[in-house]
């Protein structure tokens, strides 16, 4: 799940020009780390050694107390340092005096290393940054006391809506700028990590267990090619084999699902052997196959061009298999009901039994929403001593013979359905994952993923675990956030998917608190955090893992395996998923009523009857006192696919607005405990609280409709101080962005697209969202209903964008369509009403200034107008000649009116009289 979209500095640009247009209350997210340029294809090459801290290993291994001859050896054999990109030169280390002293004690105190150095934004942008906040702040405090000393308008009953409403977002703004003045950047020590743990006598690696959880539903709004995608680059990853497993769990009980998985595993010992041997990046073949050069990092390069080719050819094979179990199973099942006695219309597996899942014709018991619970070992645990593959052959041309083989262990997972219980969606279906997982595995740490995620850079999961594993407040660590990347989506980013206000500013934000909230997938968590158990420093003297068993419910397996996934070094092999008293067990922890009468969904697992289940999961981590870390490495850690039609973007964006609000009322931050910081109290306040703007941007974007009826109409008087309040409040937000932009590494399209998508979500979705919770409130009735997002499933060369082009009409969209046709109308009446009006010079110039206003909004909304502009969007400059048509037309309905009603037109100015404001307001 992504973030929500709201507004980057607090909101739009309200009349009172308090309102920033600048997108996302929530908008942050990371700029690349400094000196992140070896963290995977660098010095580390197919081994992972390469260090992002631009440093060499024993440079890195000394600085962080790992012996003084090492110190030595690093004054002698320095190395230059890499040149600084131009996105880390805003930034500077602040834990070199930690780091000296960790080289002074040469780690003879048995202390842990520093696995990341900190940096944080330098005074020249960091400054001035702070004192345009203040300035700012200063100036809308000033405008109030003004405004309120000058209570004259047309119309007080708009003067007094504006009020309210510019005073809220002045308050939405300032909760949005205060959580972003310590912006703080964390770079994982890769290098120092593999020498710490993997670099071992013995050959072994001391590398946490790690769980990974997908969770899929629907093969075909998520097309099964990316969730085998994501499986493949998650069996891999470069992290030692026999200490992850993997989860799949389909939550529509698809035989379609099962036996894709089994064709993936079957698949993937040829291609994980091929990209350990090759160092292959990314390992997701589907993404990699489609890169068209990279370079070799591999130590076999003169057979890297004949695998490729065998393994391109296998890869292809492979998905036509897949796309082959859609007419394959029913073909099969077919023939086995015709030789079936009993007459039933099951859906067959291939070993001659019947699904126990959900049928091709549903039956009972056998049907979306109600069949009984399936846990297949697809792979699995494959021992700590590597298995090498064999030299190549006449039969297999691949040479893995110096290339270890396993595999990690990999687990497919239905949980049971009955009609009778509501199974919580995403949220149930982690939850169960957490107690298989924990009887089978019990890894301490896990690792979520979406469907249609995959891991972008192999060494993802070991800089995690440098946040996880550091020896300053490692422990207190609950989950570390990694941003969402996406593919295909198209080079300007029309509809803001990338979100990377969010991702690359926020989120350092609140790096610089208690850490970043918790937006889904890609991110990691410690298991007992999950479990709701407090952390090592808000724990007492005679603290209990388990206090209360009746919480967890009545699996004692279960609840016994808590305790050990307290322990980090936790190195159990998983038992046979087969053996009777381990099956019983699983079942039993798989069935719909285990959570009745335990905390899961509320104080254990991932939380229910919200629609942003993630936000407010990690809300109640950090509630109990957990902090949270920020990683953004080079390459991208994960990847993923988007929604690139307008409609679905827009349902998208509906329910984490709706959940964003539901957290509000049901989880108020600003009721949370006293272990919540008061910073990050505030940033997630604003970050529940910013669709409700949307009832007063509402107002002043459709105020364009008093103009044209009435001509003229004032907000506030005297106009020409009230305007000069207004130019220095949006300009000051405007040099707040510019600096923004720096220091997060951000570009000027990025800045533009979040203020434009937060326009249309406000006028499309975030009123829609807000009358949501009020019926929920009022009516008792439910908040916003998850709507699964359909997916991009394939484009071909020519139309690589297609879906971009495709208008599906809701009701959604009639808003902004209101919207845009109310300013071209006001700017067509203004246009009339010049011609006939006999207006002064001074009149003039005030009506121009009004349409600029409502020009902005039309910029601001210029995406959505393409969007359902369909195909035509292709050519943008038709929708330029399309307004342009509209304001004469308009103007000329004007102008025939005043005919009309005159039987005469004069063109002409008047030289002098009173500065009325006859102009669309647009803001």
């Amino acid at each position: 799940m992504a973030p929500p979209q709201a507004p980057a500095n607090g909101g739009a640009a309200g009349h009172g020009g308090i309102v920033n247009v600048n997108g996302g209350g929530v908008d942050g997210g990371a700029a690349p780390s400094p000196s992140e340029v070896e963290s995977n294809n660098g010095a580390g090459g197919r081994n992972g050694v390469g260090n992002s801290n631009g440093v060499d290993g024993g440079a890195a291994a000394a600085a962080n107390g790992n012996g003084k001859q090492r110190a030595d050896s690093r004054r002698k054999n320095k190395k230059k340092k890499p040149a600084v990109s131009p996105k880390d030169k805003y930034w500077t280390p602040i834990d070199d005096e930690e780091a000296a002293a960790a080289v002074e004690d040469g780690g003879e105190d048995g202390r842990r290393p520093l696995l990341f150095r900190t940096y944080r934004v330098k005074g020249i942008l960091l400054h001035p940054y702070r004192l345009l906040t203040l300035l700012r702040l200063i100036a809308i405090i000033l405008f109030f006391i003004w405004r309120i000393r000058h209570p004259h308008a047309d119309g007080m009953w708009l003067w007094w809506i504006s009020m309210v409403g510019d005073f809220w977002f002045g308050v939405t703004w300032l909760l949005n700028q205060v959580a972003k003045l310590n912006p703080i950047k964390r770079v994982p020590d890769l290098a120092l990590l593999k020498q710490q743990f993997d670099d071992l006598p013995d050959g072994n690696s001391n590398l946490p267990r790690l769980d990974v959880f997908i969770n899929t539903v629907d093969p075909i709004n998520e097309p099964m090619i990316y969730t085998m995608n994501s499986i493949l680059s998650i069996l891999a990853v470069d992290y030692p084999v026999d200490r992850t497993a993997t989860y799949l769990s389909d939550d529509g009980g698809s035989i379609i699902h099962y036996e894709g998985l089994l064709e993936t595993a079957n698949f993937a010992a040829m291609w994980v052997p091929f990209c350990r041997k090759h160092s292959i990046e990314p390992r997701a073949p589907e993404s990699y196959f489609a890169v068209k050069s990279r370079p070799y990092t591999g130590n076999a390069p003169d057979e890297f061009a004949d695998d490729h080719r065998r393994m391109s050819r296998e890869y292809d094979e492979f998905k036509v298999r897949l796309d082959a179990l859609f007419t394959k199973i029913p073909e099969r099942s077919d023939a086995c009901n015709a030789e079936a006695k009993d007459g039933a219309k099951a859906t067959w597996m291939a070993d001659g039994t019947q699904w126990p899942g959900t049928w091709f014709d549903p039956a009972e018991n056998h049907k979306k929403g109600q069949h009984a619970g399936i846990l297949k070992v697809m792979l699995n645990h494959p021992g700590d001593e590597p298995q090498f593959g064999a030299p190549a052959s006449a039969a297999n041309t691949l040479d893995f013979s110096a290339v270890d083989v396993r595999l990690p262990m990999l687990v497919y997972i239905s949980r049971e359905k009955n009609p009778g219980y509501d199974h919580q969606k995403k949220a149930g279906a982690m939850n169960v994952q957490l107690r298989v997982s924990a009887l089978l595995t019990n890894a301490p740490f896990i690792i979520n993923f979406d469907g249609d995620h995959y891991v972008n850079n192999s060494l993802a999961f070991r800089a995690a675990m440098c946040f996880m594993l550091d020896r300053r407040d490692g422990d207190n660590t609950a989950f570390v956030q990694f941003p969402q990347r996406f593919d295909d989506v198209d080079p300007t980013d029309r509809y803001c998917n990338h979100n990377r206000v969010f991702f690359d500013a926020t989120l350092l934000g609140l790096n610089g608190i208690q850490g970043p909230s918790y937006v889904g997938t890609g991110c990691m968590f410690r298991r007992i955090a999950v479990y709701g158990i407090d952390p090592p420093r808000w724990r007492s003297d005679d603290f209990k893992i388990v206090d209360n068993t009746n919480k967890f419910g009545k699996s004692m397996s279960f609840i016994n395996s808590i305790p050990s996934a307290a322990n980090q070094e936790w190195s159990m092999t998983s038992p046979p998923a087969d053996e009777e008293s381990i099956k019983e067990e699983l079942d039993s922890v798989m069935k719909c009523a285990y959570e009745e009468g335990t905390e899961f969904g509320k104080e254990i697992g991932w939380v229910y009857n919200i629609a942003t289940e993630d936000v407010v999961t990690g809300f109640r981590v950090h509630r109990t006192g957990w902090r949270s870390m920020y990683c953004r490495i080079e390459p991208d850690a994960f990847r993923g696919t988007a929604p690139i039609n307008l409609t679905e973007r827009l349902y998208q964006i509906l329910r984490w607005s709706g959940g964003s609000l539901e957290m509000f009322f049901s989880h108020c931050p600003l009721l949370a405990g006293r272990r919540l910081n008061f910073m990050q109290r505030i940033a997630y306040t604003n970050m529940t609280a910013y669709p409700i703007s949307s009832v007063f941007l509402v107002f002043y974007l459709l105020f364009p409709v008093i103009w044209i009826f009435r001509g003229e109409f004032y907000i506030q008087k005297p106009f020409p101080t009230y305007v000069l309040y207004l130019v220095i409040v949006i300009v000051m937000t405007e040099l707040i962005g510019m600096v923004e932009i720096k220091w997060a590494g951000l570009t000027l399209l990025d800045w533009i697209r979040n203020e434009q998508f937060y326009i249309i979500g406000a006028t499309a979705v975030y009123p829609l969202a807000t009358l949501h919770i009020v019926l929920k409130l009022v009516l008792r009735g439910k908040g916003v209903s998850f709507k699964l997002t359909a997916k991009q499933a394939t484009s071909t060369v020519n139309e690589k964008y297609a879906e971009m082009y495709i208008v599906q009409w809701a009701p959604l969209l009639i808003p902004t369509i209101v919207v845009i046709a109310v300013n071209v109308g006001a700017i067509g009446a203004a246009i009339g009403k010049a011609i006939v009006g006999g207006w002064s010079i001074l009149q003039m110039a005030d009506a121009s200034l009004g349409l600029v206003f409502n020009a902005w909004i039309l910029l601001l909304i210029y995406p959505f107008a393409l969007g359902i502009m369909g195909r035509w969007s292709k050519r943008p400059y038709l929708l330029f000649i399309f307004f342009v048509i509209a304001f004469v037309i308009v103007a000329g309905v004007v102008v025939a009116i005043h005919v009309a009603r005159t039987g005469s037109v004069r063109f002409h100015f008047r030289h002098s009289g009173g500065a009325s404001f006859p102009t669309s307001w647009g803001f």
